[in-house]
């Protein structure tokens, strides 16, 4: 959603500062061929950087390319017959920084700033080492901030990745193996069941396939389309209470609370070998809690964060309810169970 607002604001901003630029241009100088030229620039460069916007899907990597070959050679010649329009260079850095590669990407910056510097030199009476230095600092700490803003969406993208994958694929698969492991079992003795395991496997691997389709699209978990949030948790196959009068939730907090019992469940399940799982959800006057309880056979805490390769399960539950304001709380010793507590503010 970041990367949304900041496209868009960078989109708006350059139809600002051509704006702007235009109609300085109309204001200072007379309406001249050089100027009606200029204008005429500015418009074919607005319609093409629009048209780039609106096609953005459809045009495909290689297209977008030529695309901003197209926008950056319109802006050059525009900013020859029209200085003040080098104020988008910005914005088009920006641009470059989304589609370029960084080495790509600092020639690219050269270029436009080696532009805003001529036509900063040719606005000006007389010379000052200003001209030159800002440009330059101003590009140098557009580049370094854009390029960890992007760094920091990549990181947020690949954490929000893993945490789907692991709470839908990697739950998901270890299922499906339980279930062709029974099926294998008693495929001699009990044909009848041995089949109905590897139905119940199929039947997963398609829900499975599904979640992964709305991951990847980024949308909320399967269950939630066509049930409620307390239907979704009692599908979990878990003991299912609910407490207080239901009422809406956003759609993001729906999801962190399913995703929680899903993920606790699932440990239940697959690691403690408890043989009673309760899902708890509670709606209250200032907050939503969801409590799993299992009578498994627990774990020490400590060794669950400071081994590797353990914890991350609840590591990411956590990550999920602090995204959404709440807390997460674990309680649980070898031998004594486990329970999860999550809770979000309404």
């Amino acid at each position: 959603m970041e990367r949304i607002w900041l496209n868009r604001a960078m989109h708006a901003g350059f139809f600002l500062l051509l704006a702007a630029s235009a109609s300085r241009l109309v204001v200072r100088h007379a309406m001249d061929l050089t100027t009606i030229a200029a204008l005429a620039d500015a418009g074919l460069l607005a319609l093409v950087y629009a048209g780039g916007v609106l096609l953005w899907e459809r045009l495909g990597r290689r297209g977008r390319l030529v695309w901003l070959a197209v926008v950056l050679g319109c802006w050059l010649v525009l900013v020859e017959l029209a200085p003040s329009f080098a104020w988008c260079a910005i914005p088009l850095l920006y641009l470059c920084l989304r589609l370029l590669s960084l080495r790509m990407t600092l020639v690219a910056a050269a270029v436009l700033t080696v532009a805003v510097i001529v036509a900063q030199i040719s606005l000006s009476d007389r010379f000052d080492p200003s001209l030159v230095l800002a440009p330059i600092a101003v590009a140098a700490m557009t580049i370094v901030i854009f390029w960890e803003l992007r760094k920091a969406g990549i990181m947020q993208e690949r954490e929000r990745l893993s945490r789907e994958i692991h709470d839908t694929l990697a739950q998901g698969l270890t299922s499906q193996r339980m279930l062709l492991q029974a099926a294998e079992r008693v495929w001699e003795s009990d044909p009848a069941q041995a089949r109905s395991y590897v139905r119940t496997a199929i039947e997963a691997a398609g829900e499975n396939l599904d979640e992964a389709r709305r991951f990847v699209r980024d949308l909320g978990p399967a269950p939630l389309a066509v049930r409620s949030l307390p239907e979704a948790l009692t599908a979990l196959g878990a003991e299912f209470r609910l407490e207080g009068t239901e009422f809406p939730l956003a759609d993001g907090t729906q999801a962190v609370l399913l995703r929680v019992a899903q993920g606790a469940v699932a440990n239940a399940r697959e690691h403690a070998r408890a043989n009673r799982v309760i899902v708890t959800l509670a709606y209250l006057d200032d907050e939503v809690t969801l409590d799993v309880y299992d009578d498994g056979v627990g774990f020490d805490q400590t060794m669950a964060v400071t081994r590797p390769g353990r914890g991350y399960g609840l590591r990411a539950m956590r990550d999920r309810v602090a995204e959404v304001g709440g807390t997460l709380t674990v309680e649980s010793a070898p031998g004594e169970g486990t329970a999860v507590a999550a809770r979000i503010p309404v």
